[in-house]
C-alpha cells in the first residue's frame, strides 16, 4: 500500500511557521547531511538507527499515565527533503524541541499511530539538537 502525501493548509500556520516551510536555507542544512535514513524510508514497527528532521511544529505537552510510564508527553512534526513525519517527544526532550530545530533521533523506533507515522526515541534511544 502507498502512502498519500497530505498537504497543510497554509492558513492554518503562523507567519514563523510559513518562513520556515519557505526557507530553502533550510532545506539544503538538511538535504547536504548524511543519514542513514530519510522519511520516505520509515517502515511501521522499524527500528530507525539515525533520521535527522527539521522541526516543524512543536505542540503542547500534556500529561499521560500507563502501567509501564507516568510523564509528560508532546506531539510534534517534522521534515526532511523526502517527506513529512510525526515526532513523539518525551519528559526532558519536550523543553529542548523548539520550531526550527534540526533533530538527530538515533536508536529511535517507528511506529504508526492513527493512521500517521511517527518516529520516537523509545526507551533507548538519544535525540539531540543539531542546529549549525
Amino acid at each position: 500500500m502507498e502512502s498519500q502525501v497530505r498537504t497543510i493548509p497554509m492558513t492554518k500556520l503562523s507567519e514563523n511557521e510559513k518562513r520556515i516551510l519557505k526557507d530553502s536555507r533550510e532545506a539544503d542544512k538538511i538535504k547536504n547531511r548524511k543519514r542513514t535514513t530519510k522519511v520516505h524510508q520509515l517502515k511501521d514497527e522499524q527500528y530507525v538507527p539515525e533520521l535527522e528532521i527539521l522541526v516543524l511544529r512543536r505542540y503542547p505537552p500534556r500529561i499521560i499515565s500507563s502501567r509501564k510510564w507516568t510523564g509528560r508527553v508532546a506531539a510534534a512534526c517534522g521534515r526532511d527533503e523526502t517527506g513529512v513525519v510525526g515526532l513523539v517527544l518525551w519528559n526532558e526532550q519536550i523543553d529542548k524541541v523548539a520550531t526550527g530545530d534540526i533533530v538527530r533521533i538515533e536508536n529511535g523506533w517507528c511506529k504508526r499511530r492513527l493512521g500517521e507515522r511517527v518516529v520516537s526515541t523509545g526507551r533507548n534511544g538519544r535525540l539531540s539538537i543539531i542546529n549549525d
